[in-house]
């Protein structure tokens, strides 16, 4: 069975001292492609250093919205000069909205719509952070896409109900779950998980966060997004195999993944 983790933070301090036992145990679990998220530019070398130990690790790079106090014009020339520099960049972010721990709305939005200028010249898709901010987040993207045509992306962890998840399907969103699916009280994130169409369905795990049941309470890793996909597969009622195969395809269309996972091709013989 193989797996892509579509979003992952391994180049935080928590993952310092062990890397290489942790992508052993992802490579273990079938994890054949990751894509690092982006918090904020200055990362960028350090995740551009990881993917050369690791070449199954693709990235991206952008602007968080709790980060948006940095937020400058100059900043957007050096996302849209980053995302140019290394044929490894498959994705914009991780930008958007977050009115649960940051009251900086009017920057924030500024920001994001920046952002998906930039993904939009590039052909990027966009990864897009939201949290209690699902109306204006899927506000704001209709105005883009009615503006200046369609953007490719992603709503990752995503927490919504169906009816804000079918919002963004309409804007041609894929949406990922991380291991909040797998929370005994996370009902309309199970509900959301049974309805998204096979062909717009990601799995993630937004390590070192939010890890999944079995492994809460631990720091989260690549490898058990492997718990996610067993979840997912059980609310769908489908075979594990069958959810793997079909979310490890999505991941590799939005995100124009190498065909051939060089980890995979240099375990062969």
């Amino acid at each position: 069975m193989q797996l892509v983790d579509t979003h992952v933070h391994v180049s935080f301090d928590s993952f310092q001292d062990d890397l290489d036992l942790v992508a052993q145990r992802w490579r273990e679990a079938g994890v054949i492609r990751l894509v690092h998220s982006c918090v904020e530019p200055k990362e960028f070398e350090q995740i551009r250093a990881i993917a050369d130990r690791f070449p199954e690790l693709s990235f991206a790079v952008g602007l968080h919205p709790l980060d948006v106090d940095q937020w400058t014009p100059e900043l957007g020339q050096k996302i849209h000069q980053l995302a140019q520099s290394d044929s490894r960049v498959v994705a914009v972010g991780e930008t958007g909205l977050d009115f649960f721990k940051s009251d900086q709305i009017e920057l924030q939005h500024e920001a994001l719509n920046a952002q998906l200028h930039i993904a939009r010249e590039l052909d990027l898709p966009v990864i897009i952070h939201c949290r209690d901010a699902a109306d204006a987040m899927a506000e704001q993207l209709r105005r883009f896409v009615e503006v200046h045509g369609p953007v490719r992306g992603v709503m990752h962890c995503w927490g919504g109900n169906p009816d804000e998840t079918q919002s963004f399907l309409d804007l041609g969103f894929y949406i990922s779950f991380s291991g909040t699916v797998t929370f005994k009280k996370a009902e309309q994130i199970k509900a959301s998980a049974a309805m998204v169409p096979s062909d717009r369905l990601l799995i993630e795990t937004d390590c070192p966060f939010l890890a999944p049941v079995p492994k809460r309470g631990r720091r989260n890793e690549p490898s058990f997004v492997a718990h996610v996909a067993h979840q997912v597969a059980a609310l769908r009622q489908i075979p594990v195999e069958e959810l793997a195969e079909q979310t490890t395809r999505n991941a590799f269309d939005l995100f124009r993944l190498p065909t051939k996972p060089t980890v995979q091709a240099a375990s062969v013989g």
